[in-house]
């Protein structure tokens, strides 16, 4: 996952944790070794960054054994470097946004174009809730991916020997039901995470919780069902997912699930710090319903006992004016804004 909050090392994690710092020195030096000796003489060129996490991170993996890895895509998605797995299990689409404009476009239907690039021919994917035309482009997208024939089925689940295997001939596109689809018997879902927003995501990654365990053979969480050609989909663009009772590890998982400087708060005295990311105008409103809520939902008194300061940053090519104007409702009585100059220290990061 990307971007890491204080250590690099916080991309890249087995079973929640970010590997050691011994690990991601063994690692790093291995993988960048291996590619200095192996680099085109002519274009001697070594990867960005970014890929080269990526390439780490996937060597990583193979060499711990994970049984599971779930791998975030950096910008956009059809080209981005974390696309080159084939053959994903599942892949999952959240609530879309308009970001990175000089990259993906700018508009939404030209953005959800791109996120719509990780989707594969046969394999299930999910999405939540999105605007019409958007969601119709990733319909379309799904709808693109093209029969592929494979010599030897046993990567798909064929059992080996099973000579040449058809897959779908598009990828099955569905709709998250509403989390509270799955809240039977009146049962709310605790979630660990902040903010209405997180409901979506959670649906999302019920959705794709599921089809791993189908995966691995364990049924009886609602079984998606092909949806014909033409079918009537009650005026959706795509099928709705179906709904299911999750199980104990997953009400669990999504009690207990962290994301630290996202929707976080943090007492330290007479100051509390409310942390968040939010860096587009649809996650920033999400930001603000999010702060008043948690400032016990009330305006800020008037009697000066409470003063509201607004630390702000944002990088890139963002319009940090019409975000800026998004904060008001939140009063502040002061802002500070941080440029983007870092300052490298040796002593302090050695090893990070």
């Amino acid at each position: 996952s990307s971007p890491h909050l204080v250590q690099v090392r916080e991309r890249i994690r087995i079973n929640g944790q970010p590997i050691s710092k011994e690990l991601f020195s063994k690692y790093f030096w291995l993988v960048y070794n291996r590619l200095e000796e192996t680099k085109d003489p002519v274009h001697a060129s070594m990867p960005a960054y970014f890929r080269f996490l990526t390439i780490m991170a996937f060597h990583v993996f193979l060499q711990e054994k994970v049984d599971l890895a779930v791998v975030e895509v950096g910008i956009g998605g059809a080209y981005d470097c974390t696309n080159i797995i084939r053959a994903p299990v599942v892949c999952g689409v959240s609530s879309l946004g308009i970001d990175h404009i000089s990259i993906l476009g700018d508009t939404m239907e030209k953005i959800a174009w791109q996120k719509g690039g990780i989707f594969k021919p046969g394999v299930p994917a999910f999405t939540v809730a999105q605007p019409e035309r958007p969601l119709e482009v990733l319909r379309d997208r799904a709808q693109e991916r093209k029969v592929s024939w494979v010599v030897d089925g046993s990567r798909w689940g064929v059992p080996r020997g099973g000579g040449l295997s058809l897959l779908s001939p598009q990828c099955p596109l569905y709709l998250c039901p509403e989390l509270d689809a799955f809240e039977g018997d009146h049962r709310a879902l605790a979630l660990g995470l902040a903010g209405t927003h997180q409901r979506s995501n959670a649906a999302l990654a019920l959705q794709l919780a599921r089809m791993w365990l189908q995966r691995r053979g364990c049924w009886g969480l609602g079984e998606l069902k092909e949806t014909l050609p033409g079918a009537k989909l009650e005026g959706r663009p795509v099928p709705l997912a179906p709904t299911f009772q999750p199980t104990d590890a997953m009400i669990q998982g999504l009690r207990d699930t962290e994301w630290l400087g996202r929707t976080q708060v943090l007492p330290r005295g007479p100051v509390t710090w409310y942390l968040d990311g939010a860096h587009t105008t649809s996650s920033i409103q999400a930001c603000v319903r999010w702060f008043r809520q948690a400032a016990l939902n009330q305006d800020k008194p008037h009697d000066g006992s409470e003063v509201r300061v607004l630390l702000f940053n944002a990088t890139g090519d963002r319009d940090t004016a019409a975000l800026l104007k998004l904060l008001l409702p939140c009063h502040f009585d002061y802002a500070v804004f941080c440029p983007n100059f870092t300052e490298v220290s040796v002593a302090n990061n050695a090893g990070e």
